[in-house]
């Protein structure tokens, strides 16, 4: 074939694969670079598509679009494509200012991602004026229209930083900041009082001793735990959990909102909830001296924990008794209290189970929560760190029983030899490539680890943890061992979770606050009605709850962070002492022992004591000359220098102690002297 005809064929097939690709759309996620470039991650696909400004229709960032691909180079993999259709807002709420004019109104946005200014009509205003710090919401784009317009639905004072610099964090994370009027009234319609005819149809439980225990400050009670005996040795054990899926029926505008959000969002100073109060904190919510609906997992079990029979279905209780956890570990401790037979008895049952879990393969990383003392502002004048106790553990233990219980009990029924779409929590097992740098770095300490199979690895985890328990690295060696495991996520395809050592597991306790539950609420029910569900969209829903859940645990870190920030700015110029948390070439993060405020101690100030570089392999800074040594794990002392709220971000710098001086004999103090008086 001539040269010539060579040219004229790849022209064609250049053609011909240009054609294709202006017809072929793809759905994702659109980014925008603070530079105005957009680019559309697509599921499964490891090369983005990159969309010009001109291109972006009506979407903005963070929005699942439709993308038909104009160009593509099949030799780099590089596409082009622009945006033909908006198929999710991921946010529709901004905070910005105001621009009022006697005949227009305007709403510029705070965000460093390029968007349009949103049209306001002066009756849209709300009281609004000019120059006001506003929150927005986007009301309609038309493509027709030259700017999208929106309406503006609070005027945020100067005074409220505080509730602004959270309502900009969810807002940032697409979650709304308010329910819209219909789903409000929807939830308002609801009845108070709880159906006869729908009682009849329930196991009752409300003459069995009952109660909750929750955190103090907790208003969504949505598991209460029941106790009786039924025979000498043999107890019934009921797990009880809101029945949300009673109120919140399929296809629903509250089914609807509910999804969008798909999980509630717990920051310092408030909760924004998936469901509206009235459900959340009123109906669903297992107040004491109340009667309830409830979806229950009831156990007959021994003293010893051994599982003989359960039952799972609707009941209607009766909560005799609100704890909090401080009520229920002043129990454990003192062996005095209300019902203080039945909490030993249920600790001592939960203990057992926990030590079963364990020697089972389960992971046991300790957990630690930071929780801020707040003023009548939202203002934090305290952080206390809080860690998990028997009182916390008696409760995880009997949730993570049921939950266990009911995907195991889902998981029997296939239709046609196939599984029922049902949402799992998996977790996946450790990658072995992410494993290798953390194993070189516990040896170090003294901790070897067999990583023959899934199982040995966990073991060896296990025995880590308890060596390094109280030792200076501990904290370290559970941050980096979590940092190497997978996510934990929701799927319809079960592999089990690792880390609980389940084969399968689901979550079914927090319907009030995670939608995931609500689905494996529905899917039960209409197995045990004989009736199964078989939602063909149930992988997409998994998919959306996953990343809501990613969405609101970065929006919780960034809340404590900003409250992190704001405590310590009162604090510049103090020094505390710290533990180094992470290193990298420009220089390495402290947390704070006291409050687990976390502060970057840059590069550039260390160059005061030496050339310091970085050693991946070890999560280290060396000096060049002296050697000396800052790694993962070392304590320091450190002195706050800055606290920017705006970035979140604390300054730290090193507070170098002076070296203690060895103890001298008597004979190296006479030589000393003598070479002093010589002097």
């Amino acid at each position: 074939m001539s040269k010539q005809k060579l040219k004229h064929k790849q022209k064609q097939k250049q053609k011909v694969s240009h054609k294709s690709a202006e017809i072929l759309s793809q759905k994702g996620r659109l980014e925008i670079t603070r530079s105005g470039m957009g680019f559309v991650i697509v599921d499964g696909d490891k090369n983005d598509v990159m969309v010009k400004p001109g291109d972006f229709d009506t979407a903005l960032h963070g929005d699942i679009v439709r993308v038909k691909l104009v160009k593509e180079n099949m030799r780099t993999g590089k596409k082009e494509g622009r945006i033909t259709e908006v198929v999710t807002r991921k946010q529709t709420e901004f905070i910005g200012h105001l621009q009022l004019s006697t005949n227009h109104a305007f709403f510029v946005p705070d965000t460093d991602k390029p968007m349009p200014d949103l049209f306001i009509p002066l009756i849209d205003i709300n009281g609004a004026k000019n120059k006001d710090r506003v929150v927005a919401r986007l009301v309609k784009w038309d493509k027709t229209d030259k700017k999208p317009v929106g309406e503006i639905i609070k005027v945020l004072l100067p005074e409220d930083d505080n509730d602004a610099a959270m309502q900009e964090l969810l807002a940032q994370a697409g979650f709304p900041l308010s329910f819209p009027l219909d789903v409000q009234e929807s939830a308002e319609r609801i009845p108070d009082i709880l159906d006869r005819e729908e009682i009849a149809k329930r196991r009752d439980c409300r003459e069995i001793l009952t109660f909750t225990i929750d955190p103090a400050d907790a208003k969504d009670f949505d598991d209460a735990i029941s106790i009786r005996e039924l025979t000498k040795g043999v107890y019934e054990i009921g797990v009880h959990i809101a029945d949300v899926s009673y109120y919140v029926l399929p296809d629903s505008d509250l089914d609807a909102e509910a999804y969008k959000r798909a999980t509630s969002v717990y920051l310092p100073d408030r909760v924004n909830p998936m469901l509206p109060e009235k459900i959340s904190n009123e109906l669903c919510s297992l107040r004491p001296n109340e009667d309830k609906f409830t979806f229950s997992a009831i156990f007959q079990m021994t003293a010893k924990g051994e599982i003989k029979q359960y039952w799972l279905g609707k009941t209607v209780i009766h909560s005799d008794h609100r704890y909090a956890y401080e009520d229920v570990q002043q129990i454990i401790e003192t062996k005095e209290g209300i019902h203080k037979e039945e909490i030993l008895l249920l600790n001592d049952i939960s203990q057992r189970m926990r030590k079963k879990r364990f020697e089972k393969g389960a992971i046991n990383f300790s957990s630690q929560e930071v929780r801020f003392k707040l003023d009548e502002k939202g203002k934090p004048i305290g952080i206390v760190v809080k860690e998990s106790k028997e009182s916390h553990q008696l409760i995880e233990e009997l949730m993570l029983l049921a939950n266990k219980t009911v995907a195991e009990n889902v998981a029997k029924l296939h239709i046609n030899k196939k599984p029922i779409p049902f949402p799992y929590r998996v977790h996946d097992q450790p990658d072995k490539d992410r494993l290798a740098p953390f194993l070189i770095f516990a040896k170090k300490y003294g901790h070897s680890f067999d990583i023959s199979s899934p199982q040995k690895i966990s073991a060896s985890f296990n025995q880590m943890l308890e060596d390094a328990k109280g030792k200076p690295e501990q904290h370290v060696l559970e941050q980096l061992g979590i940092r190497t495991m997978a996510k934990a996520i929701y799927t319809t395809e079960n592999i089990g979770h690792y880390g609980l050592a389940f084969e399968f597991y689901c979550h079914f306790t927090s319907p009030i606050r995670r939608y995931p539950d609500v689905l494996v609420h529905r899917v039960l029910l209409s197995i045990l009605n004989d009736k199964p569900i078989i939602d063909k969209k149930m992988e997409e829903k998994c998919k959306h709850s996953s990343e809501r859940e990613r969405a609101a645990m970065e929006c919780e870190r960034a809340g404590n962070k900003y409250k992190q920030v704001e405590f310590l700015k009162s604090h510049i110029g103090e020094t505390f002492e710290a533990v180094i948390s992470g290193v990298s070439s420009f220089g390495f993060w402290a947390e704070t022992v006291l409050h687990k405020c976390e502060g970057l101690v840059s590069i550039i100030g260390l160059s005061d004591y030496d050339d310091f570089r970085h050693v991946e392999s070890d999560y280290s800074l060396v000096g060049r000359r002296s050697g000396r040594t800052f790694r993962m794990g070392d304590k320091v002392t450190i002195k706050v220098v800055a606290a920017n709220l705006e970035k979140r971000q604390l300054d730290y710098d090193l507070v170098l102690q002076p070296e203690k001086e060895e103890e001298e004999s008597p004979k190296q103090k006479k030589s000393k002297n003598a070479k002093i008086n010589k002097g």
